[in-house]
């Protein structure tokens, strides 16, 4: 009898800042979320690391040019949400080229520079969360919707 896994859904976060801010974007008409600031991210896909989709997420989303060896894991959160559960992989660039724009209209209708210390009030929460703990040093957090 086969043994049937229980799955995860990984997802992977863009950590890129300048000096003593943080890029964000606003989702837009995706269903999730709408409204609100988060970072750079997306869905890993089979058969990529976690850095490597990061290169992709980075490229379509931002036209942001990563290179592995620039990138550092720096904080793993475990989230628990009412249909799921994900893991999601925070990864700082410590460098990245291209000009930085919004790829993707349909689902993001900003994206620029916030002071770390003063992020938008209209913030996704656990992203937030997230970069809280990555500026004190916490690099991992379990974080649940159902409470």
């Amino acid at each position: 009898m086969e043994r049937i896994y229980h799955k995860i859904i990984p997802s992977v976060y863009l950590f890129l800042t300048k000096g003593n801010k943080i890029l964000l974007q606003r989702r837009f008409n995706t269903g999730y979320e709408d409204g609100k600031y988060g970072i750079v991210s997306g869905h890993k896909e089979e058969n990529e690391t976690f850095k490597e989709a990061l290169l992709r997420e980075a490229k379509e989303e931002s036209g942001i040019i990563l290179d592995l060896k620039d990138l550092e894991v720096v904080h793993t959160m475990f989230r628990k949400i009412p249909k799921d559960e994900r893991i999601d992989v925070f990864i700082k660039a410590k460098k990245w080229r291209g000009i930085i724009k919004n790829m993707e209209l349909e689902r993001c209708d900003d994206l620029r520079w916030f002071k770390i210390n003063s992020l938008p009030k209209n913030m996704i929460y656990y992203v937030e969360v997230a970069i809280e703990n990555i500026q004190n040093k916490i690099f991992y957090s379990e974080y649940s919707f159902l409470k």
